[in-house]
């Protein structure tokens, strides 16, 4: 294969298709990869070169980065919200092969500046047992005790990005992403997070006349929700920032799953019965401190979660519809 600017993993996701998006539009060269076959990826864009590969796998990793590339941004994982990896975490930790297999591959094509997607799961948990967290300091990552299975793999796959770095001179950025939510994402299934979830719950209930829809716990466990664009323009200007530590790429509004649900029944326009039942919950609190993101790259997250849910709830009720009429949708 030809080099390219920039090489996308995951790119059939949520994340990665929104960020080969923004590359594209930049006039940049993209090789998108995924293992999902074409038709199962949330978006395809047709300026790119789309490429059905398992980077689990040394060889494909190697293929990939034929030719070299300006920049990699590794998103692909095996992963999904708290119903998913705190009943799958075997499979969220398998993803270490592709951590491990992207930089080596990265390492041999002499690739310009390699991102790795890690998570606020990599954060300890002692730090996040109320829901009136104080906001996670990037330092507070350490001693570790992360969520278990996913964050474990989250917080080893940083340090071995940061020993490449160190050993091999290979350019590692990180970021910590904090619950990012918006369009074209998972919304049903069982891998959705809570955005999407309280989105499909509300448009349910207003295109079926329901009165009451369920929330997991008590619904007082407090988290910050990052908008797609926000989070995609934070992993770009942090790739190619001079920043070799992680950073919180996050917005810092904490709010509870019950104000969460609130905020989307306002944009429906309903208010409905709220039934509290058993369910994953993961860590009691959790926000993003900001303060170094700010100095480091002077910028934060700026879409107001109003504005991200509105946008996030109308994709999510076309979804719906289409489903409930039989009509092909999105997953």
């Amino acid at each position: 294969m030809a080099g390219v600017d920039a090489v996308v993993t995951g790119a059939g996701g949520f994340i990665g298709g929104h960020l080969t998006r923004a590359l594209l539009a930049e006039g940049r060269s993209v090789r998108a990869v995924d293992r999902k076959p074409l038709r199962d990826w949330y978006q395809v864009h047709d300026g790119a070169l789309n490429v059905v590969r398992d980077v689990s796998l040394l060889d494909s990793c190697h293929e990939v980065l034929d030719g070299g590339a300006g920049e990699v941004y590794h998103l692909a994982a095996d992963m999904g919200g708290m119903g998913f990896i705190e009943s799958n975490k075997a499979a969220c930790m398998l993803s270490v092969l592709s951590s491990t297999h992207m930089l080596l591959a990265a390492r041999d094509a002499g690739v310009g500046r390699y991102f790795y997607s890690s998570s606020a799961c990599v954060y300890a948990a002692h730090k996040q047992t109320e829901a009136e967290v104080l906001p996670l300091r990037e330092e507070d990552a350490y001693p570790a005790m992360p969520e278990d299975g996913y964050g474990w793999e989250k917080l080893f796959s940083e340090r071995m990005a940061r020993h490449f770095r160190e050993d091999y001179g290979l350019t590692t950025r990180v970021a910590r992403y904090h619950n990012v939510y918006g369009p074209f994402g998972t919304w049903t299934g069982g891998r959705e997070k809570a955005p999407a979830a309280a989105c499909r719950k509300v448009a349910q209930a207003v295109l079926t006349g329901g009165q009451e829809i369920e929330i997991w716990g008590d619904g007082e466990q407090t988290r910050s929700f990052t908008y797609i664009d926000d989070c995609v323009e934070g992993t770009m200007r942090l790739a190619r920032s001079e920043c070799a530590e992680p950073l919180n790429i996050g917005s810092d509004r904490l709010v509870s799953i019950n104000q969460l649900y609130a905020i989307v029944e306002q944009i429906a326009g309903v208010r409905l019965e709220h039934r509290h039942v058993p369910g994953p919950l993961g860590v009691r609190g959790r926000n993003s401190d900001n303060t170094r993101v700010r100095k480091e790259l002077g910028w934060e997250p700026e879409v107001s979660l109003l504005d991200g849910l509105e946008a996030t709830y109308r994709w999510v009720y076309d979804q719906v519809t289409a489903q409930l009429q039989g009509r092909p949708y999105q997953r």
